[in-house]
């Protein structure tokens, strides 16, 4: 899923997370496996954003995923349903979609998911590229 270079009191590790299910974490460091257990996930503060209603997601013939919401006053959100990888990123920045188009390939639980626009509209942020992990939840896209 994705890798990160660690330095802890001055020891280099590089850490490879391979799967996430539930409160399970299995991850490589160094070349060695480990389970780790989340007692608790630790939220980071951000900003207030005024969002969508979060979208109703039902999975369509061929392993597709058709999202319905509500666009936000600060423009639409389009989510990942589910977590896994960006195979690929349809759209650009000043882009204009229309309902329904696909903007993001996600492939998860080894399927592939189209990932459509909600509403039509111009493209105002990209949040992700191709190659990147994604949580269930995660802003991929904002249209506005």
């Amino acid at each position: 899923m994705k890798n990160y270079k660690l330095k802890i009191n001055g020891n280099d590790y590089n850490v490879d997370i391979k799967e996430v299910e539930g409160q399970e974490i299995k991850v490589d460091v160094n070349g060695s496996s480990y389970v780790v257990t989340v007692d608790q996930e630790i939220k980071q503060q951000r900003k207030p954003v005024v969002s969508a209603p979060r979208p109703q997601v039902t999975p369509a013939q061929g392993g597709s995923v058709q999202k319905s919401a509500a666009p936000a006053a600060a423009g639409s959100k389009v989510t990942t349903p589910l977590p896994g990888t960006i195979l690929d990123v349809f759209v650009n920045v000043g882009d204009t979609v229309k309902e329904g188009q696909t903007v993001v390939l996600l492939e998860a639980m080894k399927m592939e998911n189209n990932i459509e626009a909600d509403t039509a509209g111009t493209v105002k942020e990209v949040k992700v590229r191709k190659g990147d992990s994604v949580l269930e939840g995660d802003v991929l896209v904002v249209i506005g």
